[in-house]
Protein backbone atom coordinates (compact mmCIF):
# COMPACT_ATOMS: atom_id res chain seq x y z
CA UNK A 1 0.00 0.00 0.00
CA UNK A 2 1.32 3.48 -0.91
CA UNK A 3 2.46 5.74 1.91
CA UNK A 4 0.33 8.69 2.98
CA UNK A 5 1.65 12.05 1.79
CA UNK A 6 0.55 15.64 1.42
CA UNK A 7 -0.51 16.63 -2.09
CA UNK A 8 1.40 19.32 -3.90
CA UNK A 9 -0.45 22.65 -3.88
CA UNK A 10 -0.80 22.62 -7.68
CA UNK A 11 -2.41 19.16 -7.62
CA UNK A 12 -4.71 20.16 -4.76
CA UNK A 13 -5.77 23.27 -6.67
CA UNK A 14 -6.54 21.22 -9.79
CA UNK A 15 -8.66 18.84 -7.70
CA UNK A 16 -10.47 21.82 -6.19
CA UNK A 17 -10.98 23.17 -9.70
CA UNK A 18 -12.84 19.97 -10.54
CA UNK A 19 -15.42 20.85 -7.89
CA UNK A 20 -15.72 24.57 -8.63
CA UNK A 21 -14.80 25.01 -12.32
CA UNK A 22 -17.02 22.69 -14.33
CA UNK A 23 -17.16 24.80 -17.50
CA UNK A 24 -16.25 28.33 -18.69
CA UNK A 25 -19.48 29.75 -17.25
CA UNK A 26 -18.32 28.69 -13.78
CA UNK A 27 -15.19 30.86 -14.20
CA UNK A 28 -17.34 33.83 -15.18
CA UNK A 29 -19.66 33.20 -12.23
CA UNK A 30 -16.84 33.21 -9.67
CA UNK A 31 -15.16 36.31 -11.09
CA UNK A 32 -18.40 38.28 -11.47
CA UNK A 33 -19.23 37.44 -7.84
CA UNK A 34 -15.81 38.76 -6.77
CA UNK A 35 -16.42 41.96 -8.74
CA UNK A 36 -19.81 42.49 -7.09
CA UNK A 37 -18.34 41.82 -3.65
CA UNK A 38 -15.68 44.45 -4.41
CA UNK A 39 -18.44 47.05 -4.82
CA UNK A 40 -18.29 47.33 -8.61
CA UNK A 41 -20.94 49.45 -10.30
CA UNK A 42 -19.69 48.58 -13.80
CA UNK A 43 -18.72 45.08 -14.92
CA UNK A 44 -17.57 44.12 -18.39
CA UNK A 45 -17.37 40.47 -19.45
CA UNK A 46 -15.73 39.41 -22.70
CA UNK A 47 -15.22 35.89 -24.02
CA UNK A 48 -14.22 34.13 -27.21
CA UNK A 49 -14.97 30.68 -28.61
CA UNK A 50 -17.39 29.81 -25.84
CA UNK A 51 -14.83 30.81 -23.22
CA UNK A 52 -12.23 28.26 -24.31
CA UNK A 53 -9.71 30.75 -25.65
CA UNK A 54 -10.49 33.88 -23.60
CA UNK A 55 -12.57 35.16 -20.69
CA UNK A 56 -12.00 38.69 -19.46
CA UNK A 57 -13.82 40.20 -16.49
CA UNK A 58 -13.10 43.86 -15.71
CA UNK A 59 -14.67 45.94 -12.95
CA UNK A 60 -14.40 49.33 -11.25
CA UNK A 61 -14.46 47.88 -7.74
CA UNK A 62 -12.08 48.71 -4.92
CA UNK A 63 -9.18 46.68 -6.30
CA UNK A 64 -6.35 45.07 -4.33
CA UNK A 65 -2.83 45.85 -3.22
CA UNK A 66 0.11 43.76 -4.45
CA UNK A 67 0.20 41.71 -1.24
CA UNK A 68 -3.54 41.09 -1.22
CA UNK A 69 -3.47 40.05 -4.87
CA UNK A 70 -0.75 37.48 -4.15
CA UNK A 71 -2.61 36.22 -1.09
CA UNK A 72 -5.82 35.85 -3.12
CA UNK A 73 -4.06 33.20 -5.21
CA UNK A 74 -3.34 31.05 -2.16
CA UNK A 75 -5.71 28.32 -1.04
CA UNK A 76 -8.14 29.09 1.79
CA UNK A 77 -7.53 32.84 1.41
CA UNK A 78 -10.53 35.18 1.57
CA UNK A 79 -11.42 38.64 2.78
CA UNK A 80 -15.07 37.81 3.39
CA UNK A 81 -15.07 35.68 6.52
CA UNK A 82 -12.77 35.36 9.53
CA UNK A 83 -14.38 32.64 11.63
CA UNK A 84 -17.06 29.97 11.20
CA UNK A 85 -19.67 32.15 12.89
CA UNK A 86 -19.42 34.56 9.95
CA UNK A 87 -21.21 31.98 7.81
CA UNK A 88 -24.36 32.83 9.78
CA UNK A 89 -24.32 36.45 8.64
CA UNK A 90 -22.97 36.35 5.11
CA UNK A 91 -23.54 39.49 3.08
CA UNK A 92 -21.29 38.57 0.14
CA UNK A 93 -21.54 36.25 -2.85
CA UNK A 94 -18.18 34.54 -2.41
CA UNK A 95 -16.56 33.31 0.79
CA UNK A 96 -14.81 30.00 0.14
CA UNK A 97 -11.49 31.41 -1.11
CA UNK A 98 -10.88 28.60 -3.64
CA UNK A 99 -11.92 30.21 -6.91
CA UNK A 100 -8.81 32.16 -7.97
CA UNK A 101 -6.18 29.47 -7.25
CA UNK A 102 -8.43 26.81 -8.81
CA UNK A 103 -8.90 28.84 -12.00
CA UNK A 104 -5.19 29.70 -12.18
CA UNK A 105 -4.25 26.02 -11.86
CA UNK A 106 -6.10 25.00 -15.05
CA UNK A 107 -5.49 28.02 -17.32
CA UNK A 108 -3.23 30.91 -18.22
CA UNK A 109 -4.32 33.46 -15.62
CA UNK A 110 -3.49 37.19 -15.83
CA UNK A 111 -4.66 39.59 -13.11
CA UNK A 112 -4.20 43.36 -13.09
CA UNK A 113 -5.50 45.26 -10.08
CA UNK A 114 -5.11 48.63 -8.38
CA UNK A 115 -6.64 49.97 -5.20
CA UNK A 116 -7.56 53.59 -4.51
CA UNK A 117 -4.66 55.61 -3.15
CA UNK A 118 -2.01 53.61 -5.02
CA UNK A 119 -0.10 55.22 -7.91
CA UNK A 120 0.43 51.97 -9.83
CA UNK A 121 -1.30 48.64 -10.11
CA UNK A 122 -0.02 45.09 -9.84
CA UNK A 123 0.11 42.47 -12.59
CA UNK A 124 0.36 38.75 -11.81
CA UNK A 125 0.68 36.05 -14.45
CA UNK A 126 0.14 32.37 -13.57
CA UNK A 127 0.30 29.56 -16.13
CA UNK A 128 -1.08 26.17 -15.14
CA UNK A 129 -0.58 26.92 -11.47
CA UNK A 130 3.01 28.19 -11.85
CA UNK A 131 3.86 31.86 -11.24
CA UNK A 132 5.42 33.47 -14.33
CA UNK A 133 5.87 37.05 -13.16
CA UNK A 134 4.69 39.67 -10.66
CA UNK A 135 5.25 43.31 -11.69
CA UNK A 136 3.82 46.79 -11.65
CA UNK A 137 1.37 48.00 -14.28
CA UNK A 138 -0.72 51.03 -15.05
CA UNK A 139 -4.50 50.76 -14.83
CA UNK A 140 -7.51 52.55 -13.26
CA UNK A 141 -8.87 51.55 -9.86
CA UNK A 142 -10.44 48.13 -10.05
CA UNK A 143 -9.52 44.65 -11.26
CA UNK A 144 -9.08 43.05 -14.66
CA UNK A 145 -8.70 39.27 -14.97
CA UNK A 146 -7.99 37.40 -18.20
CA UNK A 147 -8.34 33.63 -18.32
CA UNK A 148 -7.06 32.00 -21.51
CA UNK A 149 -6.50 28.41 -22.68
CA UNK A 150 -8.91 26.99 -20.10
CA UNK A 151 -8.26 23.32 -19.21
CA UNK A 152 -5.13 23.11 -21.38
CA UNK A 153 -3.33 21.54 -18.41
CA UNK A 154 -6.17 19.01 -17.97
CA UNK A 155 -7.14 18.02 -21.55
CA UNK A 156 -9.52 15.32 -20.30
CA UNK A 157 -11.72 18.03 -18.81
CA UNK A 158 -11.58 20.05 -22.05
CA UNK A 159 -12.99 17.11 -24.01
CA UNK A 160 -16.17 17.21 -21.96
CA UNK A 161 -17.02 20.78 -22.98
CA UNK A 162 -19.97 21.23 -25.31
CA UNK A 163 -20.03 23.21 -28.55
CA UNK A 164 -18.93 26.85 -28.52
CA UNK A 165 -22.55 27.94 -28.97
CA UNK A 166 -23.72 25.94 -25.95
CA UNK A 167 -20.87 27.08 -23.70
CA UNK A 168 -21.42 30.68 -24.84
CA UNK A 169 -25.10 30.38 -23.99
CA UNK A 170 -24.26 29.26 -20.46
CA UNK A 171 -21.97 32.28 -20.03
CA UNK A 172 -24.65 34.64 -21.32
CA UNK A 173 -27.23 33.09 -19.01
CA UNK A 174 -24.87 33.40 -16.03
CA UNK A 175 -24.14 37.08 -16.66
CA UNK A 176 -27.81 37.84 -17.14
CA UNK A 177 -28.66 36.12 -13.86
CA UNK A 178 -26.32 38.42 -11.96
CA UNK A 179 -27.53 41.42 -13.94
CA UNK A 180 -31.03 40.48 -12.81
CA UNK A 181 -29.86 40.06 -9.21
CA UNK A 182 -28.08 43.45 -9.21
CA UNK A 183 -30.10 45.93 -11.30
CA UNK A 184 -28.07 48.83 -9.86
CA UNK A 185 -24.91 47.52 -11.55
CA UNK A 186 -24.25 48.16 -15.25
CA UNK A 187 -23.23 45.07 -17.21
CA UNK A 188 -21.61 44.73 -20.63
CA UNK A 189 -21.17 41.37 -22.34
CA UNK A 190 -18.96 40.92 -25.40
CA UNK A 191 -18.75 37.72 -27.44
CA UNK A 192 -16.05 37.30 -30.11
CA UNK A 193 -15.55 41.06 -30.29
CA UNK A 194 -19.25 41.87 -30.63
CA UNK A 195 -21.32 43.53 -27.90
CA UNK A 196 -24.32 41.29 -27.37
CA UNK A 197 -25.62 42.67 -24.11
CA UNK A 198 -25.27 46.12 -22.57
CA UNK A 199 -27.46 46.96 -19.62
CA UNK A 200 -27.18 50.27 -17.78
CA UNK A 201 -28.48 50.66 -14.27
CA UNK A 202 -32.19 49.85 -14.09
CA UNK A 203 -34.59 51.37 -11.62
CA UNK A 204 -37.11 48.50 -11.60
CA UNK A 205 -37.04 44.75 -11.88
CA UNK A 206 -39.57 44.91 -14.72
CA UNK A 207 -37.12 46.92 -16.84
CA UNK A 208 -34.32 44.45 -16.22
CA UNK A 209 -36.51 41.41 -16.96
CA UNK A 210 -37.71 42.98 -20.21
CA UNK A 211 -34.14 43.78 -21.19
CA UNK A 212 -32.76 40.36 -20.30
CA UNK A 213 -35.53 37.89 -21.11
CA UNK A 214 -37.55 39.79 -23.70
CA UNK A 215 -40.88 41.52 -23.95
CA UNK A 216 -42.81 38.30 -24.64
CA UNK A 217 -41.98 36.95 -21.20
CA UNK A 218 -42.22 40.31 -19.40
CA UNK A 219 -45.77 40.90 -20.64
CA UNK A 220 -46.93 37.59 -19.19
CA UNK A 221 -45.79 38.42 -15.63
CA UNK A 222 -47.44 40.08 -12.64
CA UNK A 223 -45.68 41.59 -9.59
CA UNK A 224 -45.64 39.84 -6.22
CA UNK A 225 -44.78 41.60 -2.96
CA UNK A 226 -45.58 39.99 0.41
CA UNK A 227 -43.93 40.16 3.82
CA UNK A 228 -44.21 38.53 7.22
CA UNK A 229 -41.94 38.94 10.26
CA UNK A 230 -38.46 37.89 9.11
CA UNK A 231 -39.61 36.86 5.60
CA UNK A 232 -40.15 38.81 2.39
CA UNK A 233 -41.00 37.76 -1.17
CA UNK A 234 -40.85 40.16 -4.13
CA UNK A 235 -40.46 39.82 -7.87
CA UNK A 236 -42.51 38.78 -10.88
CA UNK A 237 -44.53 35.61 -11.43
CA UNK A 238 -46.45 34.25 -14.41
CA UNK A 239 -50.13 34.86 -14.88
CA UNK A 240 -52.51 31.91 -14.41
CA UNK A 241 -52.35 29.65 -17.43
CA UNK A 242 -48.85 30.76 -18.49
CA UNK A 243 -46.49 27.82 -18.09
CA UNK A 244 -43.46 26.05 -19.52
CA UNK A 245 -42.55 22.40 -19.93
CA UNK A 246 -39.32 22.84 -17.90
CA UNK A 247 -38.19 24.81 -14.85
CA UNK A 248 -35.55 26.82 -16.70
CA UNK A 249 -37.56 30.05 -16.50
CA UNK A 250 -38.35 29.60 -12.81
CA UNK A 251 -35.51 31.64 -11.27
CA UNK A 252 -35.13 32.13 -7.54
CA UNK A 253 -32.88 34.46 -5.56
CA UNK A 254 -32.29 34.13 -1.82
CA UNK A 255 -30.90 37.30 -0.25
CA UNK A 256 -30.01 38.42 -3.81
CA UNK A 257 -28.03 35.21 -4.49
CA UNK A 258 -29.20 33.10 -7.49
CA UNK A 259 -29.67 29.61 -6.12
CA UNK A 260 -31.31 26.27 -6.78
CA UNK A 261 -33.67 25.68 -3.86
CA UNK A 262 -35.93 22.64 -3.91
CA UNK A 263 -38.03 24.15 -1.12
CA UNK A 264 -38.77 27.34 -3.06
CA UNK A 265 -39.14 25.56 -6.40
CA UNK A 266 -41.70 23.08 -5.09
CA UNK A 267 -43.53 25.83 -3.25
CA UNK A 268 -43.90 27.75 -6.52
CA UNK A 269 -45.04 24.65 -8.39
CA UNK A 270 -47.58 23.77 -5.70
CA UNK A 271 -48.93 27.34 -5.75
CA UNK A 272 -49.86 26.87 -9.42
CA UNK A 273 -51.51 23.47 -8.98
CA UNK A 274 -54.92 25.01 -9.80
CA UNK A 275 -53.59 27.42 -12.45
CA UNK A 276 -51.44 25.09 -14.58
CA UNK A 277 -51.96 21.51 -15.76
CA UNK A 278 -49.78 18.80 -14.33
CA UNK A 279 -46.34 18.73 -15.93
CA UNK A 280 -46.27 22.49 -16.58
CA UNK A 281 -44.08 24.88 -14.60
CA UNK A 282 -44.68 28.56 -13.83
CA UNK A 283 -42.62 31.53 -14.94
CA UNK A 284 -41.05 33.17 -11.91
CA UNK A 285 -38.34 35.71 -11.10
CA UNK A 286 -38.66 35.95 -7.34
CA UNK A 287 -36.45 37.37 -4.60
CA UNK A 288 -36.79 35.74 -1.20
CA UNK A 289 -35.28 37.60 1.74
CA UNK A 290 -34.73 36.26 5.24
CA UNK A 291 -32.31 36.46 8.13
CA UNK A 292 -28.90 35.19 6.84
CA UNK A 293 -28.62 33.08 9.98
CA UNK A 294 -31.72 31.10 8.93
CA UNK A 295 -30.24 29.85 5.66
CA UNK A 296 -27.15 27.69 5.06
CA UNK A 297 -25.35 28.65 1.83
CA UNK A 298 -22.37 26.40 2.51
CA UNK A 299 -23.80 23.04 1.39
CA UNK A 300 -22.44 22.96 -2.18
CA UNK A 301 -18.87 23.52 -3.51
CA UNK A 302 -20.13 25.93 -6.17
CA UNK A 303 -22.64 27.61 -3.79
CA UNK A 304 -25.52 26.55 -6.05
CA UNK A 305 -27.71 24.92 -3.43
CA UNK A 306 -28.88 26.18 -0.06
CA UNK A 307 -30.74 24.81 2.93
CA UNK A 308 -33.24 26.60 5.16
CA UNK A 309 -33.28 26.00 8.89
CA UNK A 310 -37.10 26.04 8.87
CA UNK A 311 -38.15 24.75 5.46
CA UNK A 312 -41.87 24.22 6.31
CA UNK A 313 -42.17 27.87 7.38
CA UNK A 314 -40.51 29.11 4.16
CA UNK A 315 -42.61 26.80 1.99
CA UNK A 316 -45.93 27.81 3.55
CA UNK A 317 -45.05 31.52 3.34
CA UNK A 318 -44.18 31.32 -0.36
CA UNK A 319 -47.35 29.37 -1.16
CA UNK A 320 -49.52 31.88 0.70
CA UNK A 321 -47.81 34.81 -1.01
CA UNK A 322 -48.14 33.43 -4.53
CA UNK A 323 -51.74 32.30 -4.07
CA UNK A 324 -52.68 35.69 -2.64
CA UNK A 325 -51.15 37.40 -5.68
CA UNK A 326 -52.83 35.08 -8.17
CA UNK A 327 -56.22 35.54 -6.51
CA UNK A 328 -56.00 39.32 -6.27
CA UNK A 329 -56.89 39.94 -9.86
CA UNK A 330 -54.11 38.32 -11.88
CA UNK A 331 -56.20 37.87 -14.99
CA UNK A 332 -55.16 35.29 -17.58
CA UNK A 333 -52.78 36.73 -20.16
CA UNK A 334 -54.42 37.62 -23.43
CA UNK A 335 -53.57 35.87 -26.65
CA UNK A 336 -52.57 38.46 -29.22
CA UNK A 337 -52.37 37.54 -32.88
CA UNK A 338 -48.86 37.29 -34.36
CA UNK A 339 -47.66 40.67 -35.54
CA UNK A 340 -46.12 41.40 -38.91
CA UNK A 341 -42.35 40.97 -38.97
CA UNK A 342 -41.73 44.68 -39.25
CA UNK A 343 -43.46 45.33 -35.93
CA UNK A 344 -41.56 42.74 -33.90
CA UNK A 345 -38.82 45.05 -32.69
CA UNK A 346 -41.24 47.51 -31.13
CA UNK A 347 -44.25 45.48 -30.06
CA UNK A 348 -43.80 41.76 -29.71
CA UNK A 349 -46.91 40.11 -28.35
CA UNK A 350 -46.78 37.29 -25.87
CA UNK A 351 -48.64 34.21 -27.12
CA UNK A 352 -49.61 32.24 -24.06
CA UNK A 353 -49.56 28.43 -23.84
CA UNK A 354 -53.28 27.89 -23.60
CA UNK A 355 -54.85 24.43 -24.05
CA UNK A 356 -53.70 23.46 -27.51
CA UNK A 357 -56.39 23.00 -30.16
CA UNK A 358 -55.94 20.27 -32.70
CA UNK A 359 -57.53 18.21 -35.33
CA UNK A 360 -60.27 15.65 -35.22
CA UNK A 361 -59.45 12.35 -36.87
CA UNK A 362 -60.95 12.06 -40.36
CA UNK A 363 -63.81 9.69 -40.88
CA UNK A 364 -62.69 6.47 -42.56
CA UNK A 365 -64.49 4.77 -45.42
CA UNK A 366 -67.71 2.93 -44.74
CA UNK A 367 -65.77 -0.33 -44.67
CA UNK A 368 -63.93 0.82 -41.59
CA UNK A 369 -66.59 -0.58 -39.31
CA UNK A 370 -65.91 -4.09 -40.66
CA UNK A 371 -62.13 -4.22 -40.57
CA UNK A 372 -58.89 -2.36 -40.07
CA UNK A 373 -58.11 0.50 -42.43
CA UNK A 374 -54.81 2.14 -43.36
CA UNK A 375 -54.10 5.34 -41.45
CA UNK A 376 -55.13 8.27 -43.56
CA UNK A 377 -53.01 11.40 -43.86
CA UNK A 378 -53.54 13.98 -41.14
CA UNK A 379 -55.95 16.77 -42.01
CA UNK A 380 -54.30 20.11 -42.65
CA UNK A 381 -54.92 23.28 -40.74
CA UNK A 382 -57.51 25.60 -42.15
CA UNK A 383 -55.96 27.70 -44.92
CA UNK A 384 -57.18 31.13 -46.00
CA UNK A 385 -56.75 32.85 -49.36
CA UNK A 386 -53.62 34.95 -49.64
CA UNK A 387 -53.98 38.26 -47.87
CA UNK A 388 -56.78 37.11 -45.56
CA UNK A 389 -55.24 34.47 -43.32
CA UNK A 390 -52.03 33.21 -41.82
CA UNK A 391 -51.23 30.26 -44.07
CA UNK A 392 -50.81 29.42 -47.71
CA UNK A 393 -53.73 28.11 -49.72
CA UNK A 394 -54.54 24.46 -49.58
CA UNK A 395 -53.89 24.13 -53.28
CA UNK A 396 -50.25 24.96 -52.74
CA UNK A 397 -49.76 22.15 -50.25
CA UNK A 398 -48.07 18.91 -51.29
CA UNK A 399 -50.15 15.79 -50.82
CA UNK A 400 -49.51 13.95 -47.58
CA UNK A 401 -49.35 10.21 -48.20
CA UNK A 402 -47.53 8.48 -45.36
CA UNK A 403 -47.01 4.73 -45.66
CA UNK A 404 -49.98 2.79 -44.29
CA UNK A 405 -49.44 1.07 -40.98
CA UNK A 406 -50.05 -2.68 -41.18
CA UNK A 407 -52.90 -3.94 -39.06
CA UNK A 408 -51.89 -5.73 -35.90
CA UNK A 409 -55.24 -6.87 -34.53
CA UNK A 410 -58.68 -7.54 -35.95
CA UNK A 411 -61.33 -5.00 -35.01
CA UNK A 412 -63.41 -6.47 -32.16
CA UNK A 413 -67.15 -6.86 -32.43
CA UNK A 414 -68.22 -4.26 -29.89
CA UNK A 415 -71.74 -2.79 -29.71
CA UNK A 416 -71.68 0.96 -29.19
CA UNK A 417 -73.78 2.14 -26.26
CA UNK A 418 -72.89 5.83 -25.84
CA UNK A 419 -70.47 8.46 -24.55
CA UNK A 420 -69.73 9.25 -20.92
CA UNK A 421 -68.43 12.70 -19.92
CA UNK A 422 -67.48 13.33 -23.54
CA UNK A 423 -64.22 11.42 -23.09
CA UNK A 424 -65.14 7.79 -22.66
CA UNK A 425 -67.02 5.56 -25.11
CA UNK A 426 -69.04 2.68 -23.67
CA UNK A 427 -69.42 -0.60 -25.55
CA UNK A 428 -71.25 -3.84 -24.84
CA UNK A 429 -69.40 -7.05 -25.64
CA UNK A 430 -70.19 -10.75 -25.41
CA UNK A 431 -67.93 -10.98 -22.35
CA UNK A 432 -69.08 -7.81 -20.56
CA UNK A 433 -68.53 -4.07 -21.15
CA UNK A 434 -65.64 -1.96 -22.48
CA UNK A 435 -64.74 1.65 -21.66
CA UNK A 436 -62.62 3.31 -24.35
CA UNK A 437 -60.53 6.39 -23.48
CA UNK A 438 -61.00 8.41 -26.66
CA UNK A 439 -58.04 10.71 -25.98
CA UNK A 440 -55.64 7.83 -25.36
CA UNK A 441 -56.89 6.10 -28.51
CA UNK A 442 -56.48 9.26 -30.61
CA UNK A 443 -52.95 9.73 -29.27
CA UNK A 444 -51.99 6.16 -30.22
CA UNK A 445 -53.33 6.62 -33.76
CA UNK A 446 -51.66 10.00 -34.22
CA UNK A 447 -48.39 8.82 -32.69
CA UNK A 448 -47.98 5.92 -35.11
CA UNK A 449 -49.09 8.06 -38.04
CA UNK A 450 -46.58 10.81 -37.25
CA UNK A 451 -43.79 8.37 -36.49
CA UNK A 452 -44.18 6.81 -39.94
CA UNK A 453 -44.15 10.27 -41.53
CA UNK A 454 -41.00 11.24 -39.66
CA UNK A 455 -39.18 8.04 -40.57
CA UNK A 456 -40.21 8.30 -44.22
CA UNK A 457 -39.19 11.95 -44.41
CA UNK A 458 -42.64 12.79 -45.76
CA UNK A 459 -43.83 15.49 -43.38
CA UNK A 460 -46.31 17.84 -45.09
CA UNK A 461 -45.82 21.43 -44.05
CA UNK A 462 -47.58 24.76 -44.40
CA UNK A 463 -45.92 28.08 -45.15
CA UNK A 464 -47.14 30.99 -43.01
CA UNK A 465 -47.88 34.35 -44.58
CA UNK A 466 -47.35 36.06 -41.21
CA UNK A 467 -44.37 34.53 -39.38
CA UNK A 468 -44.83 33.87 -35.67
CA UNK A 469 -42.23 35.64 -33.48
CA UNK A 470 -40.26 33.60 -30.97
CA UNK A 471 -38.00 35.26 -28.40
CA UNK A 472 -35.79 33.00 -26.26
CA UNK A 473 -33.16 33.22 -23.57
CA UNK A 474 -29.53 32.66 -24.53
CA UNK A 475 -29.31 28.93 -23.74
CA UNK A 476 -32.61 28.09 -25.43
CA UNK A 477 -31.57 30.09 -28.51
CA UNK A 478 -28.28 28.16 -28.76
CA UNK A 479 -30.12 24.85 -28.44
CA UNK A 480 -32.54 25.88 -31.17
CA UNK A 481 -29.76 27.01 -33.51
CA UNK A 482 -28.02 23.66 -33.13
CA UNK A 483 -31.20 21.81 -34.11
CA UNK A 484 -32.68 23.89 -36.91
CA UNK A 485 -31.83 21.20 -39.48
CA UNK A 486 -33.56 18.51 -37.38
CA UNK A 487 -36.67 20.67 -37.06
CA UNK A 488 -36.66 21.46 -40.78
CA UNK A 489 -36.80 17.78 -41.68
CA UNK A 490 -39.83 17.41 -39.43
CA UNK A 491 -41.95 20.16 -40.92
CA UNK A 492 -40.79 23.27 -39.02
CA UNK A 493 -39.23 26.23 -40.81
CA UNK A 494 -37.59 28.48 -38.21
CA UNK A 495 -35.28 31.35 -39.18
CA UNK A 496 -32.93 33.35 -36.98
CA UNK A 497 -33.92 37.01 -36.87
CA UNK A 498 -31.47 38.68 -34.53
CA UNK A 499 -29.80 37.72 -31.29
CA UNK A 500 -32.04 35.21 -29.46
CA UNK A 501 -34.94 36.14 -31.75
CA UNK A 502 -36.52 33.85 -34.36
CA UNK A 503 -39.37 33.73 -36.84
CA UNK A 504 -41.49 30.62 -37.28
CA UNK A 505 -42.14 30.69 -41.04
CA UNK A 506 -43.47 27.19 -41.64
CA UNK A 507 -45.21 24.45 -39.65
CA UNK A 508 -46.20 20.80 -40.01
CA UNK A 509 -49.62 20.53 -41.59
CA UNK A 510 -51.14 19.10 -38.42
CA UNK A 511 -50.32 22.18 -36.33
CA UNK A 512 -52.28 25.41 -36.03
CA UNK A 513 -50.17 28.61 -36.25
CA UNK A 514 -51.40 29.72 -32.82
CA UNK A 515 -49.91 26.55 -31.29
CA UNK A 516 -46.45 26.99 -32.80
CA UNK A 517 -44.81 29.19 -30.17
CA UNK A 518 -45.79 27.16 -27.05
CA UNK A 519 -45.04 23.85 -28.79
CA UNK A 520 -41.55 24.94 -29.82
CA UNK A 521 -40.86 26.19 -26.30
CA UNK A 522 -41.83 22.76 -24.97
CA UNK A 523 -39.66 21.12 -27.61
CA UNK A 524 -36.67 23.25 -26.64
CA UNK A 525 -37.36 22.35 -23.03
CA UNK A 526 -37.02 18.69 -24.03
CA UNK A 527 -33.68 19.41 -25.72
CA UNK A 528 -32.56 21.32 -22.66
CA UNK A 529 -33.35 18.69 -20.03
CA UNK A 530 -32.11 15.81 -22.18
CA UNK A 531 -35.47 14.08 -22.68
CA UNK A 532 -34.98 14.52 -26.44
CA UNK A 533 -31.54 12.99 -27.16
CA UNK A 534 -28.95 14.70 -29.34
CA UNK A 535 -27.21 11.78 -30.96
CA UNK A 536 -29.95 9.16 -31.37
CA UNK A 537 -32.05 10.51 -34.24
CA UNK A 538 -34.54 7.62 -34.19
CA UNK A 539 -35.21 8.08 -30.49
CA UNK A 540 -35.47 11.86 -30.94
CA UNK A 541 -38.07 11.32 -33.67
CA UNK A 542 -39.97 8.96 -31.41
CA UNK A 543 -40.06 11.52 -28.59
CA UNK A 544 -41.09 14.24 -31.05
CA UNK A 545 -43.94 12.05 -32.30
CA UNK A 546 -45.10 11.52 -28.71
CA UNK A 547 -45.13 15.27 -28.02
CA UNK A 548 -46.86 16.01 -31.31
CA UNK A 549 -49.51 13.35 -30.75
CA UNK A 550 -50.32 14.75 -27.32
CA UNK A 551 -50.61 18.28 -28.74
CA UNK A 552 -52.55 17.36 -31.87
CA UNK A 553 -55.58 15.97 -30.10
CA UNK A 554 -58.84 17.80 -29.53
CA UNK A 555 -61.81 15.60 -28.82
CA UNK A 556 -64.67 16.55 -31.13
CA UNK A 557 -68.31 15.75 -30.56
CA UNK A 558 -68.61 12.25 -31.89
CA UNK A 559 -71.45 10.04 -32.97
CA UNK A 560 -71.51 6.28 -33.37
CA UNK A 561 -69.87 6.35 -36.82
CA UNK A 562 -66.94 8.47 -35.63
CA UNK A 563 -66.38 6.31 -32.55
CA UNK A 564 -66.47 3.12 -34.63
CA UNK A 565 -64.00 4.68 -37.05
CA UNK A 566 -61.71 5.50 -34.14
CA UNK A 567 -61.85 1.90 -32.91
CA UNK A 568 -61.02 0.68 -36.41
CA UNK A 569 -58.04 3.02 -36.63
CA UNK A 570 -56.88 2.11 -33.12
CA UNK A 571 -56.82 -1.60 -33.91
CA UNK A 572 -54.99 -0.82 -37.13
CA UNK A 573 -51.99 0.33 -35.09
CA UNK A 574 -49.15 -1.82 -33.83
CA UNK A 575 -49.91 -1.30 -30.13
CA UNK A 576 -53.64 -0.66 -29.69
CA UNK A 577 -53.68 -1.49 -25.97
CA UNK A 578 -51.83 1.58 -24.71
CA UNK A 579 -51.29 5.24 -25.53
CA UNK A 580 -47.75 6.47 -26.36
CA UNK A 581 -47.40 7.43 -22.68
CA UNK A 582 -48.23 3.88 -21.58
CA UNK A 583 -51.79 4.54 -20.38
CA UNK A 584 -54.43 1.94 -21.33
CA UNK A 585 -56.60 2.91 -24.27
CA UNK A 586 -59.52 0.86 -22.95
CA UNK A 587 -60.51 -1.31 -20.01
CA UNK A 588 -62.83 -4.30 -20.05
CA UNK A 589 -65.06 -5.48 -17.24
CA UNK A 590 -66.25 -9.06 -17.77
CA UNK A 591 -69.41 -10.60 -16.35
CA UNK A 592 -67.58 -12.10 -13.38
CA UNK A 593 -66.07 -8.73 -12.41
CA UNK A 594 -69.43 -7.00 -12.76
CA UNK A 595 -71.09 -9.67 -10.61
CA UNK A 596 -68.38 -9.28 -7.96
CA UNK A 597 -68.77 -5.49 -7.92
CA UNK A 598 -72.54 -5.80 -7.40
CA UNK A 599 -72.05 -8.61 -4.86
CA UNK A 600 -74.11 -11.05 -6.87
Amino acid sequence: MAKVRILHDRVANQIAAGEVIERPAAVVKELVENALDAGATRIEVEFRHGGRSLMRIEDNGQGMSRDDALLALERHATSKIVEAADLDRLASYGFRGEALPSIASVSRFLMQTREAGSDVGSEILVNGGKFVHVRECGRPVGTRIEVTHLFNSVPARRKFLKTDATEAAHIVHCVRLYALACPRTAFTLIEDGRVIFRSPECSTLEERVTEIFGRQIAESLVPVACAEPGLRLTGLIGRPGVGRSTRHEMIVFVNARPVDSRTLNYALIESYSESLPKGRYPLAFVFFECDPASVDVNVHPAKREIRFRSEPQVRSFVIRSVLQTLRQGAEPARMDPPRPVGEQATAVSAPVPMPVPSRALPSPPASAAHGPVPLSSPPRAAFAPAGTGTAATAASMPPATPPPVPAATAVPAWTFVGLAHGTFALFETAAGIVLLDRRAAHERVWYERLREQFRAGAVPSQRLLLPVPLELDAIAAALLLDRLAFLRTHGFDVAEFGRNFFRIEGLPAWMEPADAEPFLRDLIGGFRDGSIPDRDTDLARDVLARLAAAKAIKLPNAGEDQVRALVAQLFGTRSPLTSPAGRPTYIELNHAELARRFQR
